[in-house]
Order: C-alpha cells, then sequence, then structure tokens
C-alpha cells in the first residue's frame, strides 16, 4: 500500500451538531488490553464523538480518477473503528485511486433519539460537503460513493435509501446539494432486519429503483451478526430492481476489516475492486 497522506479534519457543522445538548466525556481510544486482536493486530475504537469531522485522504495525483468513497467505520453505534475500518480501507482506495473521506460521525447512541439518527446527519452533511468541494479535492461530484462495516454499513444503506431530504434544517449550500451516493458497498452490515419479526427489513431501508444506488454486499455465513442481513437486504434489492452483488462466504466472522485473516473472505477489496471498475466508477468522465 501507498503512505497515506491526509488533509487536515474539516468540522461538520459550524457550531453544535443538530440535537446536541448533553456533553460527553472527553472523546478518545477506549481500546483495552483485553481486546481482541484482529490478524494479531489491536483495533483501535475511538468513543464519545460529539463533534464530528471528515478527514480527506486524497489519492495520489499519477494514480487518481475521480472517484471518492465516504468510509463510515462500525462499531455498533457505539464506538468507531477508526484503523481497521477506516484509515486502512483509505490506504486500499488510494491504491485503486480512489480519494477516501473518513467520517467520525456521533457516538455512542443518544437518548431519545434513534440509534442512527445523530449518524445520519452527519452522513447526509459530509456528502452535500463532499461535492461542494470537489473542485478542490480533485473529485467527480457524480462519482461519490460510501463504504460502510457493520453498523456503518447501516448507516450506508440508510443514506442510499433516505437521501432525498436532509433529516435536519439546511445550514448552508452545501446542504443543497444530493447527498445520495452513487454507489453503495457494505461490508458485514448489521442491524438491517427485524431478527424478533421474522427477519423482517428495517423501515428506514427501504429500496427502490428511482432512489437506491447500485450496491456491493460481502458477508460470511458465520458472521455472529447474521448472514440474513445481507441476503434479506439483497433480495429486497433484487426486488426493486436495483443493481447489486452479494457475496457470501463460508467462514470469517465479523470485524475482519481488510486484514488478511487467512480466511477467503479477505479478498473481498479484490471483488468490490472488480465491482467498481466494471460499474465506471473508476473511470475518469
Amino acid at each position: 500500500m501507498l503512505p497515506l497522506t491526509a488533509l487536515a479534519p474539516l468540522r461538520l457543522w459550524p457550531g453544535r451538531a443538530p440535537g446536541e445538548t448533553a456533553e460527553l466525556p472527553p472523546e478518545g481510544d477506549t481500546t483495552k488490553p483485553s481486546d481482541r486482536l484482529v490478524a494479531g493486530r489491536p483495533v483501535v475504537r475511538i468513543g464519545n464523538v460529539s463533534d464530528p469531522t471528515i478527514t480527506v485522504y486524497p489519492a495520489r495525483e499519477d494514480r487518481r480518477n475521480g472517484a471518492a468513497v465516504l468510509v463510515c467505520p462500525g462499531g455498533g453505534y457505539n464506538i468507531l473503528a477508526t484503523d481497521i475500518e477506516g484509515t486502512e480501507v483509505a490506504e486500499w482506495l488510494n491504491s485503486i485511486g480512489v480519494t477516501a473521506v473518513l467520517l467520525k460521525y456521533r457516538v455512542p447512541r443518544r437518548d431519545g433519539m434513534s440509534r442512527h439518527g445523530p449518524p445520519l446527519q452527519d452522513a447526509q452533511r459530509a456528502m452535500g460537503l463532499i461535492r461542494q468541494h470537489a473542485a478542490q479535492w480533485h473529485i467527480d461530484p457524480q462519482r461519490v460513493g460510501v463504504l460502510g462495516f457493520s453498523a456503518g454499513a447501516h448507516l450506508s444503506a440508510t443514506l442510499g435509501n433516505q437521501s432525498d431530504d436532509r433529516t435536519y434544517p439546511k445550514i448552508d449550500a452545501a446542504d443543497e446539494l444530493p447527498s445520495r451516493p452513487n454507489f453503495v458497498v457494505l461490508i458485514y452490515p448489521g442491524g438491517l432486519v427485524d431478527r424478533d419479526n421474522n427477519d423482517v427489513l428495517l423501515a428506514e431501508l427501504t429500496p427502490s429503483a428511482e432512489r437506491t444506488p447500485p450496491t456491493f454486499v460481502v458477508m460470511t455465513q458465520d458472521d455472529p451478526v447474521r448472514v440474513e442481513n445481507a441476503l434479506v437486504y439483497y433480495q429486497a434489492l433484487h426486488r426493486a430492481n436495483v443493481s447489486a452483488e452479494l457475496h457470501v462466504y463460508p467462514v470469517g466472522g465479523h470485524g475482519y476489516g481488510l486484514r488478511r485473516t487467512g480466511d477467503v473472505v479477505a479478498t473481498w477489496p479484490d471483488r468490490a475492486t472488480d465491482w467498481l471498475r466494471v460499474g465506471g466508477w473508476l473511470h475518469p468522465r
């Protein structure tokens, strides 16, 4: 992989984020020595995010193709796995000529609000800001996708299905630009179905051919989050005539990111690269 170069983080909101009233403990890495390793390495787990940001990792000039991807780490809407599902993903995207935009959205879940309510506001705002800065960041505003892991995949899928209207009062010109991603990549998505109600797809995820972007999904059969999340969502995409590709692997568990664990599922970035190339997202217009 090429070394990462990051622009200075950009705050999403000019003041407090919408609906934020309570004070959280200081933001920081909540990882404990007892937390599990992935491929023999620890995972950074950022908690108590109240001032969300995006950090842009531009593709190198001699490789960039104009595409960009908003990266949404997972963590159950409680923390953000910002290395294994963030900076390491940016490295891969840069290697295929794509500018990565790492979203640090609000966690943990806010009392009295849906688990994805504040993060969805952050993601919508981030998409508008990316398109507002498209020329400055050498991005084609019609080739901006979103990629999420676990809860971040739920957020990414929700963004793809609820991007017609902002879920917060508009602030400035960035909020007049589309928040709909042009394509969606979901890696071991969680929380897409109601497991207590015969795995019915949740209300925030209602695909339609007119609204929902082309989607790529990866999951394993032995994922403790349950493969039904991917299967049921793919079926809904198919019924709605949304272009979609699903890869289900027999083993691999959950939370592996891009790390080469020895399981075949670890090759998913190769399959995703093929899908992006065939879809035309890696080719300058």
